[in-house]
């Protein structure tokens, strides 16, 4: 019985050895750029940039393959942000403010079919097969690659109404000097 437990013991202690000088040896080593500017974007994960996740777009980003208005939900402020950090001049002459949306599934033309729900990546699209389904406003992101996908035309991207929550105080604008 106690050979059996040194026996697993130093069984232990050798594997755990291995796998110790494995992780320092077979180690990657990672631009640290891409950690910075993965934490600039926002991280919903939402796709919109034609990128799977914020870790691919940051990547991209680093490597100088991807603009740095590729962010949709992070607009005009994400891309300055991003732009003097790589320090580099960003044309947002055609860049448009986009409102913060939501899916709105119409009840009348949902046939149940769970396209929507496959495509969602933060299940905020609730139901069942052959039912109606809905969408649950305050976990949508709006990237709208649920309304793509719906055969019969039934979700639209409506504008997140301004409530106590979504509401802010406008930016104060610079006054000219009457000099």
């Amino acid at each position: 019985m106690i050979a059996a437990i040194f026996v697993l013991l130093g069984l232990g202690v050798v594997l755990g050895g291995v796998l110790g000088v494995a992780s320092k040896w077979l180690a990657v080593e990672e631009n640290p750029i891409e950690a910075e500017l993965q934490a600039m974007l926002p991280g919903s994960q939402c796709g919109q940039c034609g990128f799977v996740g914020c870790a691919q777009a940051a990547a991209a980003l680093a490597r100088g393959e991807a603009p740095v208005t590729l962010c949709p939900p992070g607009g005009r402020a994400v891309a300055e942000a991003l732009a003097k950090k790589l320090g580099i001049s960003a044309d947002l002459s055609g860049h448009e403010e986009k409102r913060p949306e939501y899916a709105y599934i119409r009840a009348e033309l949902c046939v149940g079919c769970t396209r929507c729900m496959q495509e969602c990546n933060v299940d905020a699209i609730i139901g069942a097969a052959k039912q109606m389904h809905d969408v649950v406003a305050d976990i949508c992101h709006g990237c709208g690659k649920c309304s793509l996908v719906c055969p019969t035309d039934g979700i639209e991207m409506r504008p997140v109404p301004a409530t106590v929550k979504t509401w802010h105080w406008p930016k104060p604008r610079r006054l000219a000097s009457a000099n």
